[in-house]
């Protein structure tokens, strides 16, 4: 386990302040904030590269604040990669390896073994200039998972990537963590912490203002910049059907438990993701309503709170949905808690994330 004590980073016009985090081992453990929140400072502060001005980091039972870069145990992936460019990628790879005093022989097979693990086999003997944005992501992760690192730091890994390339290492990441590897993974992308994240912290102004999984954080923000950041809490799990497979021919349907189904815009991507939906996309009515919206659903209101922009109303359809209505609304519809209520939204509103 990873362990951050009351870490403060004194940079001058910009802190880090009295940091506190646990990321467990084999966690997916994402901070998300805004540019200039601090997530990089942090990541170099936990590799070594930055000094903390006061504060403790442990790695299991050792505490490593002020250990050497190289006996870390950590591996940092910066989000411009960071490779030698007048090396191949083999040789960028084999570099770490080499630096230790590895052998040639066996600096050669783990690189290989990594090529290999990485799916750029193929690559080898080519230079890091002439390789895609996502070609050069995996040469990194290769070379940083050469010395076998107890955790991976990994600094906005999809930033500069198109949507495909995403996708792909997205599945490569999720793959090295079900493999056993423990990563601490910062962005400034909400879908990044719902796709790979077990666990999130937001960082704002060098402050960790809330921690805990994805649906605690999400879903009940204990601060404005959480809600205002991320503005979305109706997020599930959803396996994609496709519209041949169901009576409504022109609709993708997407499994959310097994009661319930919502329908979506016809998708290319057929399997699993994650469906996103916006509280404002939501209409509540004491009845159904007679209109293009393909998604109707019987619920319960849970709960009925004052939200920054009006009132949020917490529906059970079998899962929990958020929508949110104005002062005037809430007053006209009389609305109370244990109502039984109609919650309807069009397939449009959806919005599919494919992992």
């Amino acid at each position: 386990m990873l362990k951050i004590e009351r870490l403060t980073v004194d940079m001058g016009e910009f802190s880090l302040q009295d940091i506190d985090l646990q990321v467990g081992k084999g966690d997916y453990f994402v901070v998300l904030g805004v540019s200039g929140a601090g997530k990089s400072l942090l990541l170099e502060t936990i590799a070594g590269i930055v000094k903390p001005a006061s504060g403790n980091i442990y790695l299991g039972d050792e505490e490593i604040t002020h250990k050497k870069i190289q006996s870390r145990g950590i591996g940092l992936v910066y989000q411009d990669h960071a490779l030698f460019p007048h090396l191949s990628v083999a040789e960028n790879i084999a570099y770490p390896l080499k630096s230790r005093g590895l052998r040639r022989k066996a600096a050669d097979q783990v690189t290989r073994d990594l090529a290999q693990r990485m799916s750029i086999q193929q690559l080898l003997h080519r230079k890091p200039g002439s390789l895609s944005g996502g070609e050069q992501q995996r040469v990194a992760l290769a070379r940083t998972l050469a010395l076998n690192p107890s955790v991976l730091l990994l600094d906005e890994p999809l930033a500069s990537l198109d949507v495909q390339m995403k996708k792909d290492i997205r599945r490569l990441l999720r793959r090295i963590n079900q493999d056993g590897m423990t990563i601490l993974h910062v962005t400034h992308d909400y879908e990044e912490a719902i796709t790979l994240g077990n666990n999130v912290a937001v960082l704002n102004e060098g402050k960790i203002i809330q921690t805990g999984s994805i649906a605690e954080v999400f879903q009940h923000p204990r601060h404005a910049f959480t809600a205002s950041f991320t503005g979305i809490k109706n997020f599930y799990s959803a396996r994609l059907i496709p519209p041949e497979t169901v009576a409504e021919s022109d609709m993708t349907r997407a499994l959310i438990s097994p009661e319930v189904s919502f329908f979506l815009q016809d998708q290319d991507f057929q399997g699993n993701g994650f469906i996103v939906l916006s509280a404002e996309d939501i209409i509540i009515s004491h009845s159904r309503q007679d209109s293009s919206a393909r998604n109707n659903f019987p619920g319960t209101i849970l709960e009925i709170s004052p939200g920054m922009k009006g009132y949020e109303i917490t529906v059970d359809i079998g899962v929990p949905v958020h929508a949110v209505i104005t002062r005037s609304a809430l007053s006209s519809l009389h609305l109370l808690e244990g109502n039984e209520i109609w919650v309807s939204f069009k397939a449009s509103a959806l919005r599919f994330i494919a992992v």
